[in-house]
This record gives C-alpha cells, structure tokens and sequence, in this order.
C-alpha cells in the first residue's frame, strides 16, 4: 500500500532536531558548485505542520482562469507579453530577469499538465523539443532548462530557462534562483533573443510570431 501522507510527514519530523529543523548533510546541496550561498552558517527553516486541505490553485475554477480571456481570435500582441501561438498553444515572454531570455508554453483551451488530451500532449512534446532546441542556438546559451511546477495555477504551464554559456555555476537546479540575483538583462536585449527564437521555431514547427516577435 503507498505511504500515506501522514506517515511521510512523521518520517520526516523523526529526523528533525527538538526546533524541528533538519540537519544539512554535508555534502548536499549548499556544497555544490552551483549554490548560490555559502554553506557556512546556513540552516533549513523549521519543518511546519500538515495544513488541513491543499489551498486552491487560480484557474481551479475555469470561468476564473486567465485563458478565459484569451480567445483563439483576440489579438495576441494586446494579451500580455506573448511572443507565438498557433491553433492551439501559445507563448509569453517573462520580465527581463538574470537569465538570457525566459518563455512560458501554454496550452490556449483549459487543461491541467495531467488533463492534457492526447492530442495536446503530442504537440507539446514536438513543440517542446523545437523550442529547446531554438533557445539552444542563441550565442549566449549553453542549454535549456524546462520546468513545470503548477503549484501556482491550474492552467497547464511550462518553463524555458535559457542557462547562460560558459557559465558552471549556473548549471542545474539552481539556475532559477541564480536568476533573481544575476542583473538584469536589458528589455532590447531580451526581445532580440525572443525574436531569434521564434523565427527558428516557426521554421522548424510552425505557428506564428506575435506582439514583439512579429
């Protein structure tokens, strides 16, 4: 039978100290080259209490979700900052941040990462692939980082970090919080690499650039 949650939480608070913290193996990841943080000093938060329910996420409820303002025939370039789209998925550009360029893929129709039909799915993986390998060609990265947490919203919605080349210490997981501290990337800049992306992208998949990409 799988474990329930109650008996991981207690295995967990079994290996915290009387403050309820856990101890940082040495080792682990503060000893990483891509830490952003000295180990020395450093200390988890205390471990807190189950909460009773897990809080809504925004868009649990359709009619309240973003993409209910969307529309397959609005306008992309006045819908915040998005870049591409075709018949069924679209693409916005993040705020300039310490990365090269940051995209976010979203399905337009609403669907959860799991509730993705068949055929969505597909598609998703061939345009994941050509995305990766589009954000890949810039000059200033070495790889692409995708991620999907959804713990925020219940529209299915997934990350594109750009990792800068040449660069060790942004390697890996810690590249998104790398990214709130490395200075922020000029908007011009950031729209260069988003327009060079995107002219690959509708090369290789298809769909069309939109707003500042167009």
């Amino acid at each position: 039978m799988p474990e329930t949650i109650e008996d991981y939480y207690a295995r967990v608070m079994a290996a915290a100290d009387d403050e309820g913290r856990l101890a940082i193996p040495i080792g682990g990841i503060p000893y990483w080259e891509v830490f952003p943080f000295e180990a020395e000093g450093l200390r988890l938060k205390r471990i807190e209490p189950l909460a009773d329910v897990e809080e809504p996420r925004h868009g649990e409820d359709p009619g309240q979700c973003t993409c209910a303002g969307w529309g397959q025939a609005a306008e992309p370039s006045s819908i915040d900052d998005e870049v591409w789209r075709d018949d069924h998925w679209r693409i916005s550009v993040a705020e300039p941040s310490g990365a090269p360029l940051i995209l976010m893929l979203v399905p337009l129709a609403h669907h959860d990462f799991t509730t993705l039909p068949k055929e969505r799915a597909a598609e998703m993986g061939q345009i994941m692939v050509a995305l990766g390998a589009a954000i890949e060609a810039l000059p200033s990265v070495a790889r692409v980082h995708v991620s999907k947490w959804g713990d925020g919203g219940a529209h299915a919605h997934i990350f594109f970090f750009a990792r800068p080349t040449q660069m060790p210490q942004l390697r890996g997981t810690m590249l998104a919080v790398w990214d709130d501290f490395l200075p922020r990337i000029p908007v011009d800049v950031r729209d260069a690499n988003a327009r060079a992306v995107i002219q690959d992208l509708v090369r290789t998949y298809g769909g069309r650039g939109v707003g500042r990409t167009a």
